[in-house]
């Protein structure tokens, strides 16, 4: 993401959404977790959020309702509500359009329907319509003369040659098709789309295009991303909107909104510090049996899955098994892992040095498992537990260099955070324990090279996975 599209995103006040593989997988109705998420984020900002659909009220599933947009721009911006249902646009088609359109449709011997303001209505009972409008409205109301009595908002076509439809010169003077199917197309007011619905919503906020950022997939979005200052595609976008995006982001299955917003800095990821809430955590565990005592580890796959699947497999090969801790600083750490004993051996299950793995809900602090290295991206078979209890800064310090406040807080109990995004960290001691041996081994007499003069051995390492 470049940074004319950062820029962008500082004046965004309101952001819009489609529905179909764009917020959920319209085929499977499968939506991220992390949607709702993104909806929390906004709001708490006091960012407007809104929905931007081809949809009608009537099929707007449960979940998107539960989100709680401020807006629903539905029917193609045909009709607007907030989410107090006070309607902002009410625009229905002139009944002659709609009788025209009709006339059409059964002179070149094509299925039609209608979206009426409650309900959606279609000419006949048909494979085609049932396989076309059952995932968006389910079984839908047979009424071909629905129009002579009711308003109708917009219209559908419904054809196998879908693709060569062409409306007649009298009806392309007032409406267009827009494809949202194989099968179908809307057929939507000239002058009207989710730009215009938004574009009314924009008006009573007192906002203007450059405070929107919009998410879209298909054809129905595009008049929207000729309007709006800040325009993201999905991953499973069409090339056409893509062309037109400033970012095109992941698949909606892949959390692609959320990344995007992330990108852009509007909302961000809510950490899980595994370490902090060691009893909730249902990892891996590994005893590392010591001639000093054990010391019990619960490891962290989650956030660092190579290392600690490296840590494993060595571990369960009794690569381990017999190995000193050749490095030992009272008030830092003991190292070991290194089954030369000199500092300079050991090898990962990968037959070479693997990259580092620095996350956000991870650190070392007292007790914290990590990964020694010789230098960035030289993880082997080596790893020290961070002992240290004499802490030189202070919470506030450490909270205006970055780290986050839960971690502050607890860092002033020991640890070293001059090692974070310098070492893997992926465990940390579970009881207190293992806090007593760690304290143990810590203290016994070291040479001038920080070797124990005593081997502290490792006699094994049994791990529960």
């Amino acid at each position: 993401m470049d940074a004319k599209t950062k820029y962008k995103a500082k004046k965004i006040r309101a952001v819009f959404f489609d529905i179909d593989d764009t917020l959920r997988v319209k085929d499977t109705g499968y939506m991220p977790e992390s949607v709702t998420a993104v909806f929390n984020s906004l709001k708490a900002k006091g960012i407007l959020t809104g929905i931007a659909s081809g949809r009608a009220m009537y099929g707007i599933v449960p979940e998107i309702r539960d989100l709680d947009p401020d807006y629903f721009v539905t029917i193609n911006g045909s009709y607007v509500r907030d989410k107090k249902c006070q309607e902002i646009v009410n625009q229905p088609l002139a009944p002659e359009i709609t009788k025209l359109y009709v006339k059409w449709c059964r002179e070149i011997g094509i299925e039609y329907g209608f979206a009426g303001k409650d309900k959606p209505v279609v000419s006949s009972r048909c494979r085609l319509i049932d396989e076309t409008m059952m995932p968006v409205y389910g079984m839908c109301d047979v009424d071909p003369d629905f129009h002579l009595t009711n308003d109708v908002y917009h219209m559908w076509t419904f054809s196998e040659d879908n693709d060569n439809l062409a409306l007649p010169k009298e009806l392309a003077e007032q409406v267009r098709l827009v494809p949202w199917h194989k099968h179908s197309s809307d057929v939507v007011q000239l002058g009207i789309s989710k730009a215009s619905g938004v574009n009314s919503v924009l008006e009573k906020e007192q906002l203007t295009p450059a405070n929107l950022l919009v998410f879209g997939d298909g054809p129905n979005d595009m008049e929207i991303f000729d309007y709006a200052g800040l325009k993201i595609a999905m991953g499973n976008a069409v090339n056409e909107l893509k062309e037109k995006a400033d970012y095109v982001t992941d698949k909606v299955e892949e959390d692609g909104i959320f990344n995007a917003l992330e990108k852009l800095g509007m909302v961000e990821k809510e950490l899980n510090f595994p370490q902090l809430n060691l009893e909730a955590h249902n990892g891996p565990k590994a005893t590392i049996k010591t001639n000093h005592g054990d010391l019990v580890v619960k490891l962290f796959p989650e956030q660092a899955p190579k290392t600690v699947a490296n840590f494993i497999a060595l571990s369960k090969d009794g690569y381990y098994d017999g190995v000193i801790f050749h490095r030992i600083i009272k008030d830092f750490m003991i190292q070991g892992g290194d089954p030369t004993g000199t500092g300079m051996g050991g090898e990962s299950i990968y037959g070479e040095s693997f990259e580092d793995e620095f996350s956000e809900e991870l650190y070392n602090l007292r007790g914290a498992l990590s990964m020694a290295n010789a230098g960035p991206n030289t993880n082997g078979s080596q790893f020290f537990i961070v002992q240290n209890k004499n802490f030189p800064y202070n919470a506030k310090e450490l909270e205006r260099g970055g780290w986050p406040k839960e971690i502050a807080e607890v860092y002033v109990n020991g640890g070293t955070p001059h090692l974070d995004r310098r070492h893997t960290v992926f465990g940390q001691l579970a009881d207190e324990a293992s806090f007593e041996v760690l304290d143990a081994i810590s203290a016994v007499e070291t040479d001038s090279a920080d070797k124990p003069k005593e081997d502290v051995v490792i006699l094994g390492v049994e791990v529960v996975d």
